[in-house]
């Protein structure tokens, strides 16, 4: 029974693993397509459970939701087997156009492919952010936690700061009488402003590489652009071991390549130390987040009982949604740039609700609308 439920999370993440284009965002909308509306392995409240403690650790928000996801089906062998599942292909893909680059000095072009899976990718988490909405907002307090996450992210207020000013809000509204005729200090520690400590230049070195890519992993909470700054940082201000140009092309390559962005981590490496820096770099990052998930997964359960944690989750939970949202709305504006990737957009939506066509396929047919696109 074990053996065939690890072989289906085994599945599960290596198909994802390849199909996953567009980010965090997008990962989560399908992996809630495949586990809770195809499999049934979830129900929406506990896959909203796992969306909201996610977003309490650090860690890319995907890479975490497969670990959870593998743990929750197939126990401890499953937690190990659906984050190496997800990781694999994107870490192959980036190791692969890694290598080009170092051959011949420039990155490969995938703008056409892009310019059809954009508008899907769109498509599969506008269907995921109405479905998980439904069952995230609960009553008036979590509605307004979040549209007003939504507006203050807008207003360019920081989003960790957002994510748990939502969840503190809901946890003190829920709890009012308890907190009546009594006074409540709270302290906020400033987890946006966490600096990097500076330190002389060293010389480039394995062991370097890797505790960099560990304290990254192991520190860093928000989006690729989060990510862009903590690298920027390290690999070029303070060691030099980078150009601004190299970085932006990692970046680059970790968007355009499907599954998680962390992978940036592999083409750094690459460049740096040949495939051992890129193993060596990928580890680094990821593995954190197998330690953070098998630490809290079985706390969820407990937070989900307790009046005040189990609040604060509601409230993380929807503020998540809205940061969803507007992340959403950001990619919608690049991604849907014409009639031709609205008909896709519209298209991809209308049959994820009325005919539940599956992700995989949708993201197939992008891409070949992308070609056809080039091609003519």
């Amino acid at each position: 029974m074990l053996s065939k439920r690890l072989a289906e999370v085994a599945g599960l993440f290596l198909k994802l693993g390849v199909i996953g284009f567009g980010g965090p965002a997008a990962h989560i909308a399908m992996m809630r397509d495949e586990t809770v509306n195809r499999r049934k392995w979830l129900s929406d409240k506990e896959f909203l459970d796992l969306v909201g403690a996610v977003n309490l650790i650090p860690g890319p928000n995907s890479t975490e939701m497969a670990i959870h996801i593998g743990f929750l089906r197939a126990g401890w062998p499953g937690l190990i087997t659906g984050g190496v599942c997800f990781i694999v292909p994107a870490m192959l893909s980036v190791l692969a156009l890694a290598w080009m680059y170092v051959r011949f000095g420039s990155m490969p072009q995938a703008t056409w492919l892009l310019y059809g899976v954009k508008p899907v990718v769109i498509a599969i988490i506008v269907q995921a952010l109405w479905g998980l909405g439904q069952k995230a907002i609960k009553n008036t307090i979590t509605a307004i936690a979040a549209i007003g996450v939504l507006a203050l992210y807008f207003a360019g207020v920081n989003e960790i700061a957002l994510l748990f000013g939502g969840g503190l809000l809901v946890m003190l509204a829920a709890n009012y009488q308890r907190i009546q005729g009594k006074i409540l200090g709270i302290s906020f520690l400033p987890l946006g402003g966490l600096g990097i400590l500076s330190q002389a230049a060293i010389p480039f070195n394995m062991q370097s590489l890797f505790l960099i890519f560990l304290k990254i992993g192991s520190v860093l909470y928000g989006s690729g652009y989060v990510l862009l700054a903590f690298l920027r940082a390290d690999f070029v201000v303070r060691l030099g071991w980078l150009t601004d140009h190299q970085l932006l092309d990692a970046i680059a390559i970790g968007q355009v390549t499907p599954g998680p962005v962390f992978t940036t981590a592999t083409f750094i490496g690459y460049v740096l130390g040949g495939t051992g820096g890129a193993l060596l770099a990928t580890l680094g990052i990821f593995l954190p987040s197998f330690i953070f998930v098998a630490v809290s997964n079985p706390l969820i359960p407990k937070i989900r009982k307790s009046p005040w944690a189990g609040a604060l989750l509601d409230g993380v939970n929807v503020a998540s949604l809205g940061l969803m949202a507007a992340v959403s709305w950001q990619l919608g504006r690049a991604s849907l740039t014409g009639p031709f990737t609205i008909l896709i957009a519209v298209v991809s939506f209308l049959l994820l609700v009325r005919f539940r066509v599956n992700s995989t396929w949708l993201i197939a047919g992008g891409a070949l609308a992308g070609l056809l696109s080039a091609i003519f």
